[in-house]
Parts: structure tokens; C-alpha cells; sequence
């Protein structure tokens, strides 16, 4: 897994149309459902992942921009070495974009919470989750916040075409961490 960054994210409780009811919250990477802090993209002091180096850069960013950070949680990201191309049913490597610097300090206490796979057709920012934007949650099996229990899981999710047709890809696996 490679450090992508970190993300402040108001954490959204399980909305109706979400049918899993083991889903409490929503820790996707996406901001569709549980939204960032802010449009962040904006300020361009992200890295080349478009996540942040460090928690520090998000609360001087915050301070410098009054943004009220009240009511986030931090989160610290790992994306898996390769994203999975849906039309060619095939595994190709990524890089983050050279033009932003990108050098993330890991935190220093971090627990797991899980796996999101998140789409970036763009091939910029995080785009959709599909366990959340999708309510594929539904149909296949996620911890009480909507990501799945392992990285091997989510390989084989995306191997046997469970996120096909749900958004554009490429689909990237991300560890999804909380931090203190």
C-alpha cells in the first residue's frame, strides 16, 4: 500500500436509501455522502494523490481560511500499488500527479477501519465509492461504516465485476484509517 495522505471529512450516519442496516456511518473516500471539509481543491495545497501531506496542512489551511473544522474526522489514506480498469478486466499501475509535490508523514497511531474502492475516471481526486454513492452496500458485505473488511476482499469484488457498471473507472482500493 502506498501513503496517499490525509482527508477531514463530516462523517455522515447511514442514510435511508443506503438497505444495509449493519451500516452506521458512511468513512468512504469520496465526499458524496460524508463530505469533505472543504473545496479544498481550490487552495491547491494538496499533494500529487489530492490528499494532504500532513494533518498540519489541513488545520493551517482551515485557520488561514476560516474553516471551522468542528464536527470532522481525521482520516489518513494507503491506495493500493494498482488501479483496476473494469473494460479491460486488468490491473495497471498509477502515479501521483508530478506538478504537486508529495510527501505524506505517516501518523503516528492509526487504526484500520477498513476498504473503500473508489473510482477516478478523471484520474484527478477521489470521485465515487460505490459501496455508499451506489448502495452496492447492500448487496455485498461491509463493516458498520459501509467499507469493506479486507484488501483481498476488495481484489476479488473487483475481479468478479461486483463494481462494474456502477461508476466510470479506473477503481482504486484504499485503507481507510482513522487517526487521533
Amino acid at each position: 500500500m502506498i501513503p496517499v495522505g490525509y482527508l477531514a471529512k463530516r462523517v455522515s450516519v447511514r442514510p435511508e436509501w443506503i438497505k444495509a442496516e449493519r451500516v452506521e456511518d458512511i468513512f468512504s473516500v469520496s465526499g458524496h455522502v460524508s463530505k469533505d471539509f472543504a473545496d479544498y481543491i481550490n487552495y491547491w495545497k494538496h499533494n500529487g494523490y489530492w490528499f494532504f501531506d500532513s494533518s498540519e496542512i489541513i488545520s493551517e489551511l482551515s485557520h488561514q481560511h476560516s474553516i471551522d473544522l468542528a464536527g470532522t474526522s481525521l482520516f489518513y489514506y494507503e491506495v493500493h500499488e494498482l488501479e483496476f480498469d473494469d473494460a479491460g478486466a486488468q490491473w495497471i499501475p498509477f502515479k501521483p500527479e508530478a506538478s504537486f509535490p508529495t510527501h505524506v508523514i505517516p501518523p503516528a497511531r492509526k487504526v484500520l477501519e477498513g476498504y473503500d474502492v473508489v473510482t477516478f475516471s478523471a484520474r484527478t481526486s477521489a470521485e465515487c465509492s460505490p459501496l455508499s454513492c451506489n448502495s452496492l452496500a447492500t448487496e455485498v458485505q461491509t463493516n458498520r461504516h459501509c467499507l469493506l473488511p479486507s484488501l483481498e476482499g476488495a481484489q476479488q469484488l473487483l475481479l468478479a465485476g461486483k463494481f462494474k457498471n456502477t461508476e466510470p473507472g479506473p477503481h482504486r482500493i484504499f485503507a481507510v484509517h482513522s487517526t487521533e
